[in-house]
């Protein structure tokens, strides 16, 4: 199966926000029927697995207005075009924690939510880590706390970590290294 549609699709602005714009994509189905779908357009993000030199990994905790929680997320952040993403994952990671990576390796990448947003998550493992302060935006209340992978895996099985895209990476990272198993 095609992982892109097999038909063009039109998409018509109804919202032009400052971060996402919101269409109405008419697309065909595959008996030739035209249905129009309400798709949120994003320019892509990153997720950092930041992991000091004793193994803890860097979590924070991040207080999300969009739905009224403290929710323990690995840091992340949207491009900001034509940042690559490599680029973007660096300063978030220094705005998010105050960390600064030696090295940076990818770990691939996913779609966030793709029955309703085009956003492209690009996930890295950062090492050589560097403290310094946070800089954060305006509108970010973070906390930063390294936890070692059993606790953490223990917060995800007993829901304590809500957010997907970080436990995607988490549980990415956990399966390819064998860590805390």
């Amino acid at each position: 199966m095609n992982s892109k549609p097999s038909s063009g699709f039109a998409d018509k602005i109804v919202y032009k926000g400052t971060r996402v714009d919101l269409a109405l994509r008419t697309v065909t189905t595959t008996t030739g029927k035209s249905l129009v779908r309400e798709v949120v357009l994003h320019p892509g993000a990153v997720i950092i697995l930041p992991i000091l030199q004793d193994g803890r990994i860097v979590m924070i905790r991040n207080l999300r207005h969009t739905v009224g929680h403290w929710l323990w997320e690995l840091p992340a952040g949207t491009l900001e075009p034509p940042e690559p993403p490599e680029l973007c994952a660096r300063r978030e990671l220094i705005e998010e924690t105050g960390f600064q990576a030696g090295e940076m390796k990818s770990l691939g990448w996913f779609y966030t939510s793709p029955g309703i947003l085009t956003e492209k998550m690009y996930a890295f493992i950062a090492t050589g880590l560097t403290p310094g302060p946070q800089a954060l935006e305006e509108n970010e209340t973070i906390t930063v706390e390294p936890l070692p992978v059993n606790t953490i895996r223990a917060m995800i099985d007993s829901n304590e970590i809500l957010d997907g895209k970080t436990i995607a990476v988490l549980l990415k990272y956990i399966l390819r290294s064998n860590v805390g198993v």
